[in-house]
């Protein structure tokens, strides 16, 4: 067993009390490794208090207050994505241990979590780097994080008809999107909201990004694939005079006067893996390819 000292910080979500089993066991794994644990305050409080889980010594912080070797993602991909946001730019890797269907991100079983912890200590797994896209305004900055993992959309508010979107691709018109949005994905985040609207799958590690429109007016638009370090800069039209953007599912209104700039970001989010894990097996799961859905 190592004896090296290492740090962990824990993000979960707070919705799922059968986490507490997983979230008791790989406590003990790591305090008998004497590992320094941290643990975001929200989640803290779902375990202590909503769960009345003893937990021992560890570490609270808040937001972005912490630093560590290792982030640990109790719950699933949205979970991923929150505890991503917090990373931000330090570069820790981020495990992803799912508490209910496999996902994407969180992609290690809860009942493998003692296993995966051995392979931390032994230097036994992977770390994939997957691409963040940044927004800019030309108005008021944004009042949340600004960046995503999965996917940014710009979005008509409500019940408002369509929104018009003008869109060119460094400098280059591209063209006029009247439709009820605006997905650009990374290939990370091309199994959520950007397949749900005919978008590609895209293989991770393939550096391009996505934009697929949602409901659009025209049948003859579809989803254009561009390279990542492309610049995208989108000016909006709406009759209510504003509209939603949309980072990783966390959205905030804008007035139409803005305009966009979508980039890639100048960092990256490292995402742990388990050695053997394979991407297509993960993709079929997920899929339901090859069920036999006659019956």
């Amino acid at each position: 067993m190592s004896s090296r000292k290492l740090t962990f910080a824990f993000f979960g979500n707070t919705y799922q009390p059968k986490k507490s089993v997983a979230i008791s066991k790989i406590l003990a794994c790591l305090s008998e490794r004497q590992a320094e644990v941290y643990i975001e305050r929200e989640f803290y409080v779902f375990l202590t208090e909503g769960q009345q889980i003893e937990l021992g010594r560890v570490h609270v912080f808040d937001g972005s207050d912490f630093n560590a070797d290792f982030v640990i993602s109790m719950g699933g991909d949205g979970t991923f994505l929150k505890a991503a946001s917090r990373v931000g730019r330090k570069a820790i890797p981020i495990l992803g241990v799912n508490m209910g269907r496999l996902g994407f991100l969180a992609d290690v079983d809860a009942s493998d979590v003692e296993r995966t912890i051995e392979a931390l200590y032994s230097d036994d797994y992977a770390v994939e780097t997957r691409s963040v896209i940044q927004v800019e305004t030309s108005g008021e900055p944004l009042q949340g994080y600004n960046c995503a993992l999965n996917d940014v959309a710009i979005l008509k508010r409500d019940n408002a008809s369509m929104i018009t979107i003008h869109t060119s691709i460094n400098g280059d018109y591209l063209t006029t999107y009247q439709a009820d949005g605006l997905i650009m994905s990374t290939p990370t985040g091309s199994t959520a909201y950007s397949l749900s609207n005919g978008g590609p799958i895209i293989v991770p590690g393939t550096h391009v990004f996505s934009l697929t429109a949602v409901a659009p007016h025209s049948l003859n638009v579809r989803p254009i694939v561009v390279g990542e370090d492309s610049l995208i800069e989108l000016t909006i039209e709406s009759r209510t005079h504003n509209f939603l953007v949309a980072l990783d599912g966390r959205s905030e209104k804008l007035p139409d006067t803005t305009r966009l700039t979508l980039r890639k970001a100048p960092y990256r989010v490292n995402v742990i893996k388990r050695t053997g894990t394979k991407y297509f097996h993960t993709l079929r799961e997920k899929m339901m390819w090859g069920a036999d859905q006659r019956g």
